[in-house]
């Protein structure tokens, strides 16, 4: 027995070599199956058996399209999120609205009547809601937003193009070998088949990932194939809609404005007191106001003034302010309805009037209510344009404050207004605790850089708006205190007070204005001036910036000095 032991060892040792080399002969195979050999497998897409995919540059949105051709409807959600983020549906109102700076559209869910530019037309399809989400027609989209979609017959998958995307092109290399290339669920040939593609099929070519090509096919399959199985091709750009030329563009390109606003409180002013304001191109007097949370809209407009005004070639752009309410705004800017009617009124008292333009002044506003301001003059724009109507949004510069300044999307304003007017004074403002200058230089192109800057705002739609007043400071100590309070006046009073009191002003470099101080009654006064050497520092700044023009507040605080130096805005 124990001779035989060797050779069992030997027996054992044979068995287990041969069971090792034909474990490394299954891992090798293994190996070169996995990591040198195409993988065969076939798999479908995640999105197979969904009715009607959404695809965008071949990723797949998370809602489906309703209908088929003609009939077909996108989800409101992937319009706002691929189209245009300012669609709007009002749920109070049952109202869907669109807007471009040619077109207002408003739809009624269930309803194929539409208003188009507040003429009616018929649809051929309804929007309508499915499981919480409103559904637009396609037809409209198409024409408003010039949309291309591709939906395939036997997928249904939907694949949507904005206007004036660029689209690579590529076709499958014919191969004589091969009738059909894989489409790979990734860039490596150890991904599984999605789907195998005929060679002479043509393909959008998406992005790039090492060797590869993401693509996508007409019935909607994405993957990856190979570079060397492609050709590419001539990319395709999707039709823009027609570009209109817009009144601003026709009458004010290249042309600064100088507009000067006329304060009209209780009584019209008296045209035989106005004399010449040579320069100036626009009138804006503060006409309307909304006066109740309806949208309602009260008039001191004067046909006399307009007359006037165009006989000395001046363009009228009546002022329309929010009566700077809060709580009227709130409530008459909420509705697709109110708007509609603050809307209406006013472009019926400017046909009534022949108005050339509209100014909106819409000051005290809470914050929460930005938005639908925006709105607004999204909506009161296409309108505006289809009467040959200028429209321009006063703002603030950029401040923290609730009332006057954050309120204000000045990106968003300036890309539906034809300009923004910056209401640069009030630096140091009636009630500061500190005396200032009403508009000191800097301060001024401070305020402008940054709308320029940080909003995106041309500089060619921007108006820097001029203080045609100061304020009279006094610095009074009492018990051990200095207390400061202003009186804001008019151009001529300020010389007249250096006149009488033959003062001898000086000029302070930092705010770019010439400075009086004096005593009366036992009290300082301080003055930082706007004459002839301050507005022409800001008339320099304005064409420095290429800015859209100059407005100046107010004519009645001006003197006949102011206009010539304005006039110089022009080249």
């Amino acid at each position: 027995m124990r001779r035989n032991k060797p050779r069992r060892n030997k027996t054992r040792k044979r068995r287990l070599t041969s069971l090792l080399m034909i474990c490394l002969f299954l891992i090798g195979g293994y190996y070169l199956y996995t990591q040198t050999l195409p993988n065969s497998e076939h798999v479908e897409p995640d999105w197979k058996g969904k009715s009607s995919p959404i695809f965008v540059r071949g990723e797949l949105l998370e809602y489906p399209a309703l209908g088929t051709g003609e009939d077909l409807k996108l989800p409101l959600p992937i319009l706002q999120d691929v189209i245009d983020p300012h669609i709007r549906y009002e749920s109070e109102t049952k109202s869907i609205i669109l807007t471009t700076s040619e077109k207002l559209v408003h739809l009624t869910p269930n309803e194929k009547k539409a208003e188009i530019n507040n003429e009616i037309t018929q649809l051929r399809f309804a929007p309508e809601e499915s499981e919480g989400i409103m559904y637009l027609p396609i037809r409209v989209l198409k024409e408003l937003y010039g949309l291309d979609v591709h939906q395939d017959i036997d997928s249904g998958a939907v694949q949507l193009m904005k206007a004036g995307e660029i689209i690579p092109m590529g076709t499958v290399k014919a191969d004589k070998s091969d009738t059909t290339i894989a489409m790979r669920k990734d860039h490596t040939i150890h991904a599984p088949i999605i789907f195998d593609v005929p060679t002479g099929t043509q393909l959008r070519v998406w992005t790039t990932e090492e060797d590869w090509y993401y693509v996508q096919l007409d019935n909607g399959y994405t993957g990856y194939m190979e570079k060397n199985t492609v050709v590419m091709g001539e990319s395709r750009t999707v039709a823009m809609p027609q570009e209109v030329i817009t009144r601003a563009e026709r009458s004010w390109k290249g042309k600064p404005v100088n507009l000067v606003w006329e304060a009209v409180y209780q009584k019209k002013p008296n045209l035989a007191n106005i004399g010449e304001l040579p320069g100036v191109n626009v009138v804006s007097p503060t006409w309307f106001s909304i006066i109740d949370g309806e949208g309602n809209v009260r008039s001191q407009a004067d046909l006399d003034y307009v007359k006037w005004a165009h006989k000395k070639k001046m363009e009228v752009w009546g002022l329309l302010s929010n009566s700077f309410e809060p709580d009227i705004t709130s409530k008459a800017m909420s509705s697709f309805v109110s708007r509609m009617n603050v809307i209406n009124q006013t472009l019926q008292y400017a046909d009534l009037y022949k108005l050339d333009g509209i100014n909106l002044d819409f000051e005290n506003v809470y914050t929460k209510d930005g938005s639908n301001i925006t709105q607004f003059v999204r909506e009161l724009k296409p309108l505006a344009e289809a009467k040959g109507l200028i429209i321009s949004v006063d703002v603030t510069p950029k401040s923290k404050s609730e009332m006057w300044s954050l309120f204000l999307d000045r990106q968003a304003l300036g890309a539906a207004a034809d300009y923004l007017i910056v209401m640069a004074y009030d630096e140091h403002w009636a009630s500061s605790p500190k005396a200032g200058s009403v508009s000191s230089l800097p301060w001024v192109e401070a305020a402008l850089q940054r709308i320029i800057l940080e909003d995106k705002v041309p500089p060619e739609k921007l108006i820097m708006g001029i203080p045609m007043y100061t304020r009279i400071w006094s610095e009074e100590v009492k018990e051990g205190e200095t207390k400061v309070s202003s009186k804001a006046v008019g151009m001529d009073s300020v010389a007249d007070i250096i006149r009488t009191k033959k003062l001898k002003p000086t000029y302070l470099e930092a705010p770019k204005q010439n400075y009086v101080e004096y005593i009366e009654d036992s009290i300082l006064k301080k003055i930082w001036i706007e004459d002839e050497v301050s507005l022409k520092s800001r008339v320099e700044l304005a064409q420095s910036l290429q800015l859209g023009g100059i407005a100046s507040w107010t004519r009645s605080l001006a003197n006949e000095q102011a206009w010539q130096v304005l006039k110089s805005i022009h080249p």
